[in-house]
């Protein structure tokens, strides 16, 4: 498997481990104990190691999400506590959740071996989020953490690479949400408000900003071999539907 294809074929792994992460009880409620709505916290959360930088910085930097959306969420972190604070909490409650939820999952130790070297060799250039998280300390260091730490960086390298990629390709990040799988229904979301653009012109743009993502974020798969790449995208498979419950 090239790199590439690689990075591709982890995108939805990596993204559903992550909100699940996010999205977690436990999550949500030691946001409340800060004082925190869960929106707050994700963005304080993700930004904050950042440092104590302005609203406008943080959503050029997340990029994705509404400027209003960012602003209203890192106002009401700083309300009540530093981003930095709220960030290291975040850091701490996504090595718990990887205790709780990865620490039993019987390729977890594998996934932190092949995972942290592609973490390491990441380039950061550009992506101040990833690079800002990936220097954070981390409060504990057993597989499940570091799995989950592990996933979190990968997928924040991986938003930044399509950042990049979007604005080369002359999208704004509303125009890439639009154009994509999540359409509509994923700007709302994300804080953005109608009226849309048309959204025929933009996929062909769209479709060209996936493959250069694939291209920046796979670069740092080169780091393990194709037999590695192809086990590391199957391991991340295996943990998604680890945690997923069972129907």
């Amino acid at each position: 498997m090239i790199a590439d294809q690689a990075a591709g074929a982890c995108r939805r792994s990596l993204h559903e481990l992550s909100t699940a992460y996010s999205e977690c009880p436990g999550t949500l409620r030691r946001s409340r104990q800060l004082g925190l709505s869960g929106w707050a916290f994700h963005v304080a959360g993700r930004a904050g190691a950042l440092g104590p930088v302005t609203a406008q910085t943080v959503a050029a930097a997340i990029g994705f999400i509404a400027p209003d959306a960012v602003t209203e969420g890192w106002d009401a972190a700083c309300a009540v506590s530093t981003p930095q604070q709220v960030a290291t909490v975040a850091m701490a409650e996504c090595c718990r959740w990887g205790v709780e939820r990865l620490g039993e999952f019987t390729g977890v130790d594998r996934l932190v071996e092949l995972a942290s070297p592609v973490v390491r060799a990441a380039d950061a250039t550009a992506m101040p989020l990833f690079a800002a998280w990936r220097a954070m300390p981390r409060p504990d260091e057993s597989a499940g953490a570091q799995a989950a730490v592990a996933v979190r960086l990968l997928s924040e390298h991986r938003s930044g690479a399509h950042l990049l990629a979007v604005r080369v390709a002359g999208l704004t990040p509303v125009e890439a949400i639009l154009s994509g799988p999540e359409g509509p229904n994923g700007a709302v979301a994300a804080g953005w408000s109608p009226p849309w653009p048309p959204v025929g012109p933009l996929i062909r743009r769209r479709l060209w900003a996936d493959q250069v993502t694939n291209r920046l974020a796979g670069q740092a798969f080169t780091v393990i071999d194709p037999a590695q790449r192809r086990e590391l995208v199957t391991l991340l498979a295996d943990a998604l539907a680890h945690i997923q419950p069972t129907t």
